[in-house]
């Protein structure tokens, strides 16, 4: 069986704040670790029946952006659900709620 690796690296500052996030995979074209400005992972606890959630974003991070990442999370959230279960009701309401978010956003921006 193969196996890749993805690693996540948080710098803190004295009060635990990130002030720096890199990540790396084996499988990435980079040989070198890339800087994001947050991080939103879900795990599926299958004998809990829920979602383990860590979210993470570094103190720099402008509002507006943190905003649009979550847009774009739920954007990417409906295609991977359309294509992992063809479910194109929930899909479509997703991507419905992200278009309300983008205009939202453009109304009322940070």
């Amino acid at each position: 069986m193969r196996k890749t690796d993805i690693r996540f690296t948080v710098s803190l500052d004295a009060k635990n704040i990130p002030e720096k996030i890199e990540w790396d995979a084996t499988d990435k074209p980079l040989d070198t670790p890339s800087e994001t400005k947050a991080i939103s992972l879900a795990l599926w606890d299958p004998k809990q029946k829920n979602t383990l959630r860590i979210d993470l974003w570094t103190k720099d991070m402008p509002v507006h952006e943190m905003k649009r990442f979550y847009v774009d999370c739920i954007g990417g959230l409906a295609q991977s659900l359309l294509q992992s279960t063809g479910d194109e009701v929930m899909s479509g309401e997703m991507n419905a709620l992200c278009e309300r978010l983008v205009e939202h956003l453009k109304k009322k921006p940070d």
